[in-house]
C-alpha cells in the first residue's frame, strides 16, 4: 500500500501543470494543455483510488454471502494441477458453485476429460437434477514448452485476446486456480475488470502441495501484485515466508 501511495505522489509531481505565460500569444494552446493535463490527472487519480479500494477489499476477510449460487470459473492445468483441483472440487458444496466453467489449455487433452468424468459422476449421484451446470472450454497457451521467445510474443498476444473474450463471455463471480500458467491472463483481466468496475470476481488461488519452500511463478505473481483475494498454501514454512498467504494444511 505504501509503495502505491509513493507512486501516486511521484505521478502528481510529473504531471504538474505548466504556468501560463500571459505574455505569450498562444494562450489558447496553453489553456488546452492545462485542460489535457487536468483531465489526465483526474482520470489517473480516479483509477488509483479505485485500485487502492480493490487492494483494500482483497486484503480483508471475506464476508459471508447469501446462499445464492455463484458462477465459478475453474482453471485446470496439465499433470498434477488438474488432479489437485479435482480433489479440491470433490469436497466443495457443488450447489453453491454453479454454473461451473472449466477451462484448460488448448493443447491439454486430458484435463477437460477428467472434469467431464467428475461432472458425470455428480449427475449419476442425483439423476433427477438437470445437468446444465457445467461448461467446458479451452484457451490458447501464451507459450508452449520449448517454444522460442520470439514466436511466443505473437502467441501471448493471441492468448490475451482469447482470455479477454472468455472473461467477457463467462463473467464469473468466483475464480478457482492452483498454478497453471493459463490462469495468469484470466486472473489479470479479472483484476482489471475489478478496478474498472466492470465485474467483481473473487480470485482464490491454492498453491500446489509440491511447493514447500517457494511459491510457483503463478502464485508469486498473484501474491506480489495482490490480485488474489485469498491465496492458500499447504505447508507452514511457506506461509511464514509469505505472511499474507493462508495456511490450510495438506489437501491431498
Amino acid at each position: 500500500m505504501a509503495e502505491i501511495l509513493k507512486m501516486f505522489v511521484a505521478l502528481i509531481e510529473i504531471l504538474k501543470l505548466p504556468v501560463i505565460d500571459k505574455s505569450n500569444g498562444n494562450n489558447f494552446s496553453s489553456v488546452s494543455s492545462v485542460a489535457v493535463f487536468s483531465s489526465a490527472i483526474f482520470v489517473v487519480t480516479l483509477i488509483l483510488i479505485r485500485l487502492l479500494y480493490v487492494i483494500y477489499c482483497n486484503s480483508r476477510p471475506l464476508s459471508k454471502r447469501a446462499s445464492k449460487p455463484v458462477s465459478t470459473l475453474i482453471i485446470l492445468g496439465s499433470g498434477g494441477h488438474t488432479a489437485e483441483m479435482l480433489n479440491l472440487l470433490a469436497v466443495l458444496q457443488k450447489d453453491r458453485f454453479e454454473p461451473r466453467f472449466y477451462i484448460a489449455a488448448a493443447t491439454d487433452n486430458m484435463s477437460l476429460q477428467k472434469a467431464q468424468l467428475l461432472e458425470n459422476s455428480l449427475i449419476a449421484e442425483n439423476a433427477t437434477r438437470v445437468p446444465n451446470t457445467a461448461q467446458f472450454m479451452k484457451i490458447y497457451r501464451s507459450r508452449e514448452v520449448g517454444q522460442s521467445y520470439i514466436t511466443s510474443v505473437w502467441t501471448t498476444l493471441i492468448a490475451i485476446v482469447h482470455a479477454l473474450w472468455l472473461m467477457i463471455k463467462i463473467r464469473p463471480e468466483v475464480i478457482l486456480c492452483n498454478g497453471p500458467g493459463t490462469c495468469i491472463p484470466l486472473c489479470a483481466i479479472a483484476f482489471i475488470f475489478k478496478v474498472l468496475g466492470i465485474r467483481w470476481s473473487s480470485i482464490f488461488y491454492v498453491e500446489s502441495i509440491a511447493r514447500v519452500r517457494r511459491l510457483s511463478l503463478s502464485g508469486l505473481l498473484l501474491y506480489k501484485l495482490r490480485m488474489a483475494d485469498q491465496l492458500y498454501v499447504q505447508w507452514p514454512q511457506l506461509q511464514h515466508q509469505y505472511p499474507r498467504a493462508i495456511y490450510v494444511g495438506r489437501l491431498m
